[in-house]
């Protein structure tokens, strides 16, 4: 397959390039041909549009990697948004559940977990593996061939959920690679249920087929003590070793100096049972929300960063913006921060980190689209990020950076295509004219996206998108 004519990332964006795309693979770049941009020129004066391409049959797309989601829930996706019951073609299908009633009231972390709870105990097979599916076909549509999809088990759901999305990864199987990540959300070292959760969850990692659970999961901050919260630790991490997984933490979700920030007791947990020896190769820890550690000074996170390097361990950080700021900062007195972890200050200080949506159209969050892009873009504003350096790190956030964090590629974090290269790449189609209505009698020339900047600060629409894969 030859894409011709196409831009580039990280090289000049009036230049045009062909690329002889094969077997997942860019074997060469050459220039194009025709290698300059069109252009606009004034119209003639018995053209009623008030200008005119030159000759140029289609603008040239714009080529960059795929994108990536490290950290989504497929099991509590479109739980307020879904609407099956709406639609003819779900008609036929067991009753579906409602979930309307659960929207939120107050807005509260402890809600949106009751929320859940209450909607866990409606949960079917069918309604499961519809949303979770509607989820991956949408991320399929935006750009979206990785993902870490977050999976409950426990006394309430059993292996539903689980269930579901095995079924689900199969489905888009050679589309999208789907890594599950059997979760623990709820306690598994305390409360009159933690027994059991961690019960059900061992008995899924061990009855369930080879490569259907890439990742374990859990959730330290639920347990009702710190004691609790240390073994669900040490637990998880002696687990994942034994099993050969991947390690993924939901960690430090708060924004109180008065607790002790367990990032540290992850990364001594880690030494301790000695992950850099025991761990098969290219397995990651990932340790999302943190923000706790918005609270840190400088200091603290400079240390941070050389203990992580010169403990060899693999640990990245996803910042979830589109959940912190809805969940966080709900004090009512007057200091009312807005907790999301500074995902470019820690690169700049040498971590590994990136981004991802986390949860869509549920009492975690239920706004936005799940759109990565998107989200890059919600990053501009947040971190005050407005550099084109600045865009292109954050598209990395849920690119490159991202799939390295779910451990799908080891090496290149940045945004720029070269010859050798392997996986799919997206296409952004670049588009003639503005969609003006037809009616107007008008014809007004289309802004080019001609730069990984013009992504990030004005998204494409998801119909400009394409997936290119095989070749």
């Amino acid at each position: 397959m030859k894409l011709q004519n196409v831009i580039l990332p990280g090289r000049d964006p009036k230049s045009r390039w062909d690329v002889d795309y094969e077997n997942d693979t860019i074997n060469t770049i050459t220039p194009a041909v025709a290698s300059t941009a069109p252009g606009c020129t004034a119209s003639s004066s018995n053209n009623p549009s008030p200008f005119t391409l030159e000759e140029s049959p289609d603008p040239s797309s714009l080529l960059l990697p795929p994108l990536c989601h490290p950290h989504i829930h497929l099991d509590k996706a479109y739980l307020l948004t879904c609407n099956a019951q709406h639609n003819p073609r779900c008609a036929g299908t067991e009753t579906l559940p409602e979930y309307t009633d659960l929207a939120p009231q107050d807005g509260s972390f402890k809600e949106a977990l009751e929320f859940t709870a209450r909607a866990k105990q409606r949960y079917t097979p069918d309604n499961l593996y519809l949303r979770g599916s509607q989820l991956l076909g949408t991320s399929l549509g935006q750009g979206v061939t990785s993902c870490r999809a977050f999976v409950e088990l426990d006394h309430v759901t059993g292996r539903k959920c689980l269930d579901a999305a095995v079924k689900s990864k199969k489905m888009f199987a050679g589309q999208m690679h789907v890594q599950i990540c059997a979760f623990a959300q709820d306690p598994i070292y305390s409360t009159e249920h933690g027994k059991e959760n961690r019960l059900v969850l061992s008995r899924a990692l061990e009855e369930c087929s080879e490569g259907d659970i890439e990742v374990l999961g859990t959730t330290p901050y639920v347990e009702n003590s710190r004691e609790a919260s240390l073994e669900n630790i040490k637990w998880a991490v002696e687990t994942a070793l034994t099993r050969g997984l991947h390690l993924d933490f939901h960690l430090d979700y708060n924004l109180d100096r008065e607790q002790s920030v367990m990032t540290w007791d992850v990364l001594q947990v880690l030494k301790e049972k000695r992950w850099k020896d025991r761990a098969q190769p290219g397995k990651t820890i990932v340790l999302g929300h943190c923000t706790r550690l918005t609270l840190c000074e400088d200091e603290e996170m400079e240390r941070l960063a050389k203990t992580i390097k010169e403990w060899q361990l693999p640990v990245h950080f996803v910042g979830l913006p589109t959940s912190d700021l809805f969940m966080m900062g709900r004090s009512t007195s007057g200091d009312r921060r807005r907790g999301t972890m500074r995902v470019l200050d820690m690169i700049s200080r040498g971590m590994d980190a990136c981004l991802s949506v986390n949860n869509v159209g549920n009492a975690f969050t239920p706004w936005g689209t799940g759109d990565p892009i998107a989200l890059a873009s919600l990053g501009v504003g947040v971190y005050q990020a407005g550099t084109e350096e600045d865009a292109e790190r954050l598209y990395e956030c849920v690119s490159t950076r991202a799939r390295r964090a779910i451990g799908l590629d080891s090496e290149n974090d940045t945004v720029a295509l070269s010859e050798g290269r392997k996986g799919e790449v997206l296409l952004v189609r670049n588009e003639q004219w503005v969609g003006c209505p037809g009616h107007l009698g008008i014809k007004i020339p289309a802004r080019q996206r001609v730069s990984v900047r013009d992504v990030v600060w004005d998204p494409p629409d998801v119909g400009l998108r394409q997936m290119v894969r095989g070749g």
